[in-house]
């Protein structure tokens, strides 16, 4: 897989290049990656990818931070709501 198709809008590249950039920051571009990745796609590979990319010159970036702990933490997207979820029994 390639690099732009990992990160097809360059979100993660460019929060490596932003100096001072905080983790804050940096969750909210990696949700805004995480939402263009297509659906169903497994995102743990991807986001091991991304890692091997760029954290290794980037151990101590926030962006580092945040992949190591979607890597560990991020699940499926899940449907919630709908008509099911304000249906009285």
């Amino acid at each position: 897989m390639t690099l732009k198709s990992l990160d097809p809008k360059g979100l993660i590249r460019e929060a490596y290049r932003i100096d001072g950039i905080t983790e804050g920051e940096c969750r909210t571009i990696f949700l805004d990656w995480a939402l263009s990745v297509p659906l169903g796609a497994p995102t743990g590979p991807l986001i091991q990818q991304l890692l091997e990319v760029y954290g290794p010159d980037a151990q101590a970036h926030p962006m580092t931070k945040v992949l190591t702990e979607g890597l560990t933490s991020m699940t499926a997207p899940k449907r919630r709501g709908g008509w099911r979820s304000r249906a009285r029994d």
